[in-house]
């Protein structure tokens, strides 16, 4: 018996959901991004920028890009806009990679 006869079918609707949160976090800045605000619950666009060493211009455009497809949520604090992950269980994906061997 292998995991495939355990594990519960997947609907096509939650395949859909899946394929479409994968193709907004399949890059490895938008992957940081979901890592940080793991840890820190909440940040702004410059102690983002701050860890993940990237141009304001680049950075803004995967936090917008991560907020439009209901990746992220984010709040105006004063001049700051401040994000944070809209859906936490979206971490266990980056969970299930690091456990992978992957070559």
């Amino acid at each position: 018996m292998n995991n495939s006869d355990t594990r519960p079918q997947i609907t096509p609707e939650k395949l859909e959901k899946a394929c479409r949160i994968l193709k907004v976090i399949a890059h490895p800045v938008r992957m940081s991004v979901i890592e940080l605000l793991d840890k820190y619950e909440q940040l702004n666009v410059g102690e983002i920028q701050e860890h993940i060493e990237i141009e304001q211009a680049a950075l803004s455009h995967h936090l917008i890009n991560m907020k439009d497809k209901g990746v992220l949520q984010c709040f105006r604090d004063g001049k700051n806009m401040v994000y944070s992950l809209k859906e936490k269980k979206i971490v266990k994906i980056l969970d299930c990679l690091s456990q992978c061997e992957m070559e």
